[in-house]
């Protein structure tokens, strides 16, 4: 859908990008001009992230996510653009544009919503019916109660190969529509059956309450134990995490990390109302950015196997750069929470929480457990995994209390500990300093890409360089395209990158459109307008000047003929002897 630029002028004049941004991330006013936060996109423990009152925009430094509030809903709630103008819209007290015509892609996501819904309609009914009676067993063997049950909307899959099939054609849904939204599979011989046949079925609930895929597990020993839904227009694995539609409304900002859906509803139906749990994927960047917009403190509860550890381990690994507290749980008298729940009541749980370790405890711990700490070569292997984790301790209290400890323990000098962490400490700190040289040197070099968006970066630092003073130019002075007509040209850009930029901006300032982000965000994905917001941010930077911008000209015509010039040692003697006059020739011309 197309909006008018009256339109969007209206909503952008009713939307505060801090107020938006605000709500999911803490935003951060002292020692910036500019209020900035830590990065809702992804994981950091310092803000990169700036908010630009004057245009209304935003970007981050860390990850290179940018745009206006539109591109930021877009990223933040995972909608396409004209939904969050919707979603925006709604916020303002706004009316959409009466249009008749809809994106094809929205339909495709309602219509998916709708199936799913309808789909959990189905399976909370078997579930009552003969068919589901082991299934019924099942939950009653789990001591789970009705209310439980009810309340996360769990279901049953008959054993069936076309049950929700018939059902969903009832509803006026074809069979490829469930083949689409993975509520039905093809068959190598062309038929379509039912994706989850002779399972317990968990529905998945986004933020927003609506149903966008299921887990299904069976009731028997048959494999896979669980199935899930595969990615869909409305669904990603990766970026989902079971029950945090209610575990959000936990008002102490204190969220539990389960491994299944059994461990989560047991947790909640014993009154742990907080914990969530992934989705049959591997611990993901975009997890952790969802639960740092709802904890300021984790605690993780894997398994007490093997499996569990290292899953445990893993996790600990990709959340060291989280803004977050992070605890362990150490599973004492079961398997899982739902073993201990179930054998040893609320209480226990309640302990094990209460008793839950911080992250620097859980390593120490889990490095003594591989050493026998009696003898000599045991404790020397264990101290020498300690002083690589306190190491990494900053804080000087901290990890004095902790060098106390194993001094006690181990009975060793504490000042022999506290000696060997200064070493190993002025060892890392040698290696972070070589690994920045390497980065400031491939910056020079022009093979670090990360100073800009511009894939075209490396071998083009100085044109990259001039092609964006003048874009950012041109964006906050669309007036110096007319005094530098003759001289602007597309034909000068050295990256065809920029280059395209340029035109971009050119026809709309030559059509007399606005150069409001808004205005961009129907014609440009979330990457290009990233790039238009890091733009943004450059003009904070540059003169704004129109001799800077000739400067630049002169820069980008000095680079392309860099560019063009031939490689003499291709040329045959001819054109060798030609390029030889031509050069004598200028030379007499300059008077040299």
């Amino acid at each position: 859908m197309r909006f008018s630029e009256d339109f969007l002028s209206e909503l952008r004049a009713r939307t505060d990008i801090e107020e938006l941004v605000g709500r999911y991330t803490e935003i951060r006013h002292k020692g910036s001009r500019n209020p900035n936060a830590l990065c809702p996109f992804h994981t950091e423990k310092t803000p990169s992230f700036y908010i630009y009152r004057e245009n209304q925009s935003y970007y981050c430094f860390g990850c290179g996510a940018g745009g206006d509030a539109i591109t930021f809903v877009r990223n933040i709630e995972r909608l396409d653009y004209t939904e969050a103008v919707r979603f925006l819209c709604e916020r303002a007290g706004m009316m959409m544009p009466n249009d008749p015509v809809d994106d094809e892609y929205n339909k495709l996501r309602r219509r998916c919503f709708e199936a799913n819904r309808e789909a959990a309609k189905f399976f909370c009914g078997m579930l009552g019916t003969p068919a589901g009676k082991a299934a019924r067993e099942y939950l009653s063997k789990r001591r789970l109660t009705p209310e439980t049950v009810k309340h996360f909307g769990l279901g049953f899959a008959p054993d069936s190969w076309d049950s929700l099939i018939k059902y969903m054609k009832g509803k006026g849904f074809s069979e490829n529509d469930l083949v689409a939204f993975d509520l039905a599979k093809k068959t190598s011989k062309g038929g379509t059956i039912d994706a989850f046949r002779n399972r317990l079925m968990f529905p998945i609930i986004d933020l927003r309450g609506n149903v966008i895929a299921f887990g299904g597990r069976v009731l028997d020993d048959s494999k896979p134990k669980y199935l899930n839904t595969s990615d869909t227009v409305v669904y990603k694995k990766s970026q989902a995490l079971y029950a945090l539609n209610f575990a959000k409304n936990s008002n102490d900002r204190k969220l539990i990390l389960c491994e299944g859906y059994m461990d989560v509803i047991a947790m909640h139906q014993a009154g742990f109302t907080n914990a969530v749990a992934g989705l049959g994927t591997a611990f993901t960047t975009e997890q952790i950015s969802l639960l740092t917009r709802y904890c300021d403190e984790l605690t993780l509860c894997f398994d007490s196997d093997e499996a569990g550890k290292k899953a445990t381990k893993r996790a600990l690994a990709m959340l060291s750069s989280a803004p977050l507290k992070l605890k362990v749980m150490y599973l004492d008298g079961g398997k899982d929470p739902d073993e201990i729940i179930k054998t040893q009541g609320r209480e226990k749980m309640t302990s094990i929480i209460n008793d839950a370790v911080n992250d620097t405890e859980y390593a120490l711990n889990d490095a003594k457990s591989r050493f026998d700490i009696k003898t000599e070569d045991g404790k020397l292997g264990f101290l020498n995994e300690a002083v690589n984790i306190l190491a990494g301790i900053r804080n000087a209290i901290e990890r004095d209390i902790y060098i106390s400890k194993l001094a006690g323990e181990l009975d060793v000098e504490k000042n022999a500990i506290a000696a060997q962490i200064k070493k190993q400490s002025r060892f890392n700190q040698k290696a972070k300093e070589n690994e920045r040289f390497s980065e400031a040197l491939n910056a020079v070099l022009g093979t670090e890409k990360k100073n800009s968006p511009n894939p075209e970066l490396r071998g083009n630092v100085r044109a990259v360089k001039a092609e964006e003073i003048i874009l950012a130019s041109l964006l906050k002075n669309p007036d110096y395209l007319k005094k530098l007509k003759g001289k602007l040209t597309a034909e000068i850009f050295v990256t065809d990158f920029n280059r395209r930029y340029f035109e971009d901006i050119r026809t709309r300032i030559e059509s007399g459109r606005s150069l409001d982000l808004f205005s961009f965000g129907e014609d440009h994905e979330n990457e290009e307008m990233a790039y238009l917001s890091y733009l943004l941010t450059k003009s904070n930077e540059i003169e704004n000047a129109v001799k800077e911008c000739e400067q630049c000209i002169i820069t980008l015509i000095e680079e392309k003929s860099k560019k063009e010039a031939p490689d003499v040692a291709k040329l045959s003697d001819d054109d060798y002897l030609e390029l030889f006059r031509k050069k004598r020739d200028k030379k007499k011309t300059e008077g040299v």
